[in-house]
């Protein structure tokens, strides 16, 4: 590509999602043309605040520590310095660079790929179609502080740790920006030891705890959808977390998004079988008072139609007698 051309592309023809190529174009013209795959990786990295933040967290909480305990390093605000720094000579100072090189080469020998596994199982790469579901889901915002993605860059992170058993699945993942990334990081202090245990909870006289495999209409690793036995209208779907739950206040994260996944795949199952359905109540009961009798996490997803009822208005109001059209009762 010749000049011309070259700063076409750069000035209107690139399209950037992230700042990737013109990082990388600009290194290949410093390095006359040529680069492998790791040196560029080398310069991304140095755009990564999130992993910045990460080694900057390193630095002050683990080896900074030590070395200022042992008296090595001394710490003025956020600048480190070796106190007799002054008094070292520079053969000195080049003996100690050397034997420093030797430590880390005998570490690595020793240790292999295994030093960098608490990154390598965190920063798996995870396919393009996946995190766009992800990000999709969150309506590309941070789902912890909230932030658009068009203000700072979004991350794919795991609810559940990789380190601490946490799965790769679409509902392990979460949308976080790389600042609340790096804050979370993987050392929450909760033992997820025993995570994949925790799913497996079932209850032996509890009857959504063992259903039939025929009356499932629709599963993923944490949810089922059956269809209801006395159902209020035709297609009237439930929505059961795997797990023994009494209510949906004793969910975790990655059970509401696969709970939503199997509402939202059941909704579009029904309006394809059905095109006279036009709406949906989506409710459930938590507790005695507010109706619920099976003390197992259950959503109702029920279909609605035109003139189904004679006055439809107020939805789930009406659990409350004479208490759904608010528009009469407060007029």
């Amino acid at each position: 590509m010749d000049f011309i051309h070259f700063r076409d592309f750069l000035l209107t023809g690139m399209k950037m999602s992230h700042i990737y190529q013109p990082v990388m174009l600009k290194h290949l013209l410093l390095t006359g043309g040529k680069a492998t795959d790791v040196e560029i990786a080398a310069q991304l990295l140095q755009y990564d605040e999130a992993e910045l933040e990460y080694y900057q967290n390193i630095t002050n909480r683990m080896v900074g520590q030590v070395l200022r305990k042992r008296g090595i390093v001394a710490k003025d605000k956020n600048t480190y310095h070796l106190p007799d720094y002054a008094r070292l000579s520079r053969q000195q100072i080049n003996e100690l660079i050397n034997i420093c090189d030797v430590k880390v080469d005998e570490y690595i020998r020793k240790r292999g790929e295994a030093i960098w596994s608490h990154r390598s199982k965190s920063r798996r790469i995870i396919p393009g179609t996946i995190r766009y579901e992800v990000l999709k889901r969150a309506q590309f915002r941070c789902e912890l502080c909230g932030i658009s993605a068009s203000e700072k860059a979004l991350e794919v992170d795991h609810i559940v740790p990789k380190n601490h058993g946490g799965e790769d699945s679409l509902h392990n993942y979460q949308a976080l920006c790389y600042s609340c990334n790096a804050s979370k990081g993987d050392r929450d202090a909760t033992d997820f030891r025993e995570a994949e245990v925790m799913y497996q909870v079932r209850k032996k006289e509890c009857i959504f705890c063992h259903l039939p495999s025929g009356r499932i209409q629709l599963e993923n690793h944490l949810a089922v959808a059956i269809l209801d036995l006395y159902p209020v209208t035709n297609g009237h779907t439930l929505i059961i977390p795997k797990r023994h739950t009494a209510d949906y206040f004793q969910l975790n994260q990655p059970e509401i998004n696969a709970i939503n996944d199997i509402i939202h795949k059941v909704r579009q199952n029904l309006q394809k079988k059905d095109a006279v359905i036009s709406g949906f109540n989506i409710g459930m009961n938590c507790g005695t008072s507010a109706g619920q009798t099976i003390f197992h996490t259950h959503i109702h997803l029920i279909p609605r139609r035109e003139r189904d009822v004679a006055d439809p208005t107020g939805g789930i109001r009406n659990i409350i007698t004479e208490k759904g059209n608010y528009l009469l009762t407060h007029s």
